[in-house]
């Protein structure tokens, strides 16, 4: 409500000082009286216990009003003989005071809101006598006939001693507000952390102001154009103290505050250098000369990027201590590891100490699968901890996990990690690729692990089986040769090669228990698959190539149609399987598709994630295409050489 009323207040100014005064003046005035009471309305929002942004919203609405709407009535009333306009060039001329006292109580109150001790509590009120001794010398004077149109000020006192209420009252005023702004330096002197990075904001802007502001004064009757600066310092302030009171960007005023002295000092330094270039060129080569210009520029131009880093280092030395070590701790650390005497994975503890954080985590992120692992390659989930995920051209490469916004500046760190991307990016690779290696690792054991079980499992069928039958006949053999007693010296010859013979037929079952292939592939992938379409409870259909290819491809193809027909009837409640086959480019594609319900996952049972470990040590790949309610196609490229 505030704000729409200053609006429609500092509408009705323009319309009224249009084309009477300089327009710039006009829309400048207009704009920072916006701006103060739009901060205000602001802070007031979001922090409604918080009297800075109530202070703005009310002295914004009195400046509008008093110091733009009225004067603009004034100077509308002495163009067209309006009533009225004396009072309102009157209250125009001392309304000045009041929005200075108004920043007396700001700067003693902000950031919090409260003084910043016991022994402050006198400054406003000192500020307050002034203010009144101060407005009435100042607009009861004789003197001040140059602020109306008239040329006389038809309120002035003769009688009044204007000038020692002046002499009093403005001592008081200014004292007021010079204690103000030292209470700032007080509190930023006694203050860390997010506190003093909020004074940090509104002292950089109250610096401004306070180098322009006296200036203006001292030169606005000589030049009007001042009120121009005064009007965009005045501007800055609120503009600062919402930033700061509503925590905006707030770490940014390092980086800004550093950048803009960095900036502001070379180009003084590459004015300085353009002159004194053209100077001693244009002595040699004539002042006309437009090879002294030309010479000049590209001289500047080549000490530009070397002067800016020097300049910027020795800027941030100063005044950006923070930024400065950061990144020169990180740049010790990458020289470590060109050296070879860190690791890459230092990375992480190098931050932690950069940042007085030990709970700081930096996770990389890995293209191929699009996940974070940690620096040793282990996939992490997420938490509910502060994320700052770090870019390189649009591409995530990183993510920094920590547990306090407030304890660092997320700019800072982004820099700080981006200035350690070389070691970022060599970590990401060795993490990427100890993942690699874990995974194969794990594939490996698996294979092994279900070999063993498949080998123990042949051991115990051909022991409980054939070889125990084997072992019978045996022991019938010795039976039957004790049987004959003394006629058995012919016959027991021929049972002793017998028992011989059973003995070896054991030994050989026993060495096949170590790798038996399925014997239907002895006729090849043809005769094996339409035998297991045979054997199948559902239609099967085949598509096979004729030729042989190498026995470790032939096997992997048969157990992947067995173990697709298996799911199909187990799992997927199909009608119908069709198992291909065919080579192309050197690859066997080999499919099986059936018609059931779909929804497989080889996440969840270990026959699917057998077949994927055993093609990929053949060095094939493995795809699973089996949406809910559409069916399940299992799919399977091996090398075939062929």
């Amino acid at each position: 409500m505030l704000f729409g009323a200053t609006v429609v207040v500092e509408i009705a100014a323009v319309v009224l000082s249009w084309r009477l005064e300089p327009e710039y003046d006009t829309l400048v005035y207009a704009v920072a009286g916006l701006t103060t009471v739009g901060a205000g309305a602001v802070i007031a929002q979001h922090r409604p216990e918080n009297p800075i942004g109530w202070l703005f919203c009310g002295f914004g609405l009195y400046n509008a009003t008093a110091a733009d709407l009225l004067q603009g009535w004034g100077l509308r009333a002495a163009a067209e003989a309006w009533p009225g306009g004396p009072l309102a060039e009157w209250i125009t001329s001392s309304s000045w005071l009041i929005s200075g006292y108004g920043w007396t109580l700001t700067f003693l109150l902000f950031p919090t809101g409260r003084l910043p001790g016991p022994r402050w509590r006198p400054v406003p009120w000192v500020g307050a006598l002034g203010l009144m001794l101060g407005t009435a010398g100042w607009s009861l004077s004789p003197g001040r006939g140059r602020d109306f149109s008239s040329g006389r000020n038809p309120w002035a006192v003769e009688s009044l001693p204007t000038g020692l209420l002046l002499a009093v009252g403005m001592p008081l005023f200014l004292g007021a507000l010079i204690a103000a702004v030292l209470s700032l330096a007080v509190r930023f002197r006694n203050t860390s952390g997010l506190e003093r990075q909020q004074l940090k904001w509104f002292v950089l802007a109250a610096s401004v102001a306070g180098v322009v502001l006296p200036i203006t004064f001292a030169l606005w009757y000589v030049t009007p154009a001042v009120g121009v600066l005064a009007a965009l310092a005045l501007s800055a302030l609120p503009l600062a103290a919402g930033a700061a009171i509503l925590r905006y960007r707030l770490y940014d005023i390092d980086l800004f505050i550093s950048r803009t002295v960095a900036y502001a000092t070379l180009s003084v330094a590459l004015a300085a250098a353009y002159g004194v270039l053209i100077i001693c060129l244009g002595t040699l080569l004539g002042r006309s000369s437009g090879w002294a210009t030309a010479a000049a520029t590209v001289v500047c131009a080549i000490l530009f990027h070397p002067l800016r880093h020097r300049i910027q280092d020795a800027v941030d030395r100063r005044f950006n201590r923070s930024r400065y070590d950061a990144l020169r701790r990180m740049t010790l650390f990458l020289d470590e590891v060109r050296g070879g005497r860190r690791a890459p994975e230092d990375v992480q503890p190098v931050l932690r100490e950069i940042f007085a954080d030990p709970d700081l985590e930096l996770l990389v992120f890995l293209p191929e699968s699009q996940r974070y692992v940690d620096l040793a390659g282990h996939p992490r989930d997420e938490d509910d901890r502060h994320r700052i995920v770090i870019e390189r051209g649009g591409d995530p490469i990183g993510v920094v996990l920590h547990d306090s916004p407030a304890a660092f500046s997320p700019e800072l760190l982004r820099r700080v990690v981006e200035q350690g991307g070389l070691a970022v990016e060599i970590a990401r690779l060795r993490a990427e690729v100890r993942l690699q290696l874990s995974e194969v690792e794990a594939s490996r054991a698996r294979i092994v692990a279900a070999g063993n079980a498949e080998r123990r499992r042949i051991e115990r069928d051909l022991h409980d089986g054939a070889q125990q039958r084997l072992v019978s006949i045996g022991l019938a053999l010795r039976h039957a040769q004790h049987q004959l007693g003394p006629a058995r010296d012919a016959v027991g010859a021929t049972l002793d090669r017998a028992v011989a013979e059973v003995g070896v037929a054991i030994g050989e079952l026993r060495e096949l228990a170590h790798g038996l292939p399925p014997a239907l592939l002895d006729a090849g992938l043809g005769p094996a698959f339409h035998d297991l379409a045979r054997r199948a409870p559902l239609p099967v259909s085949v598509q096979v190539p004729g030729e042989r290819f190498d026995p470790g491809v032939e096997t992997a193809a048969y157990f992947i149609c067995c173990e697709g027909i298996t799911n199909a009837v187990k799992h997927a409640n199909a009608s119908q399987v069709a198992l291909a086959v065919r080579c192309q480019q050197q690859r066997l594609l080999v499919t099986v598709t059936d018609d059931g319900i779909g929804g497989a996952d080889a996440r969840r049972g270990t026959g699917l994630t057998g077949l994927a470990d055993r093609i990929a040590v053949l060095g094939g790949t493995f795809h699973i295409h089996s949406r809910p309610g559409n069916g399940t196609t299992l799919t399977a490229e091996l090398p075939c050489g062929s």
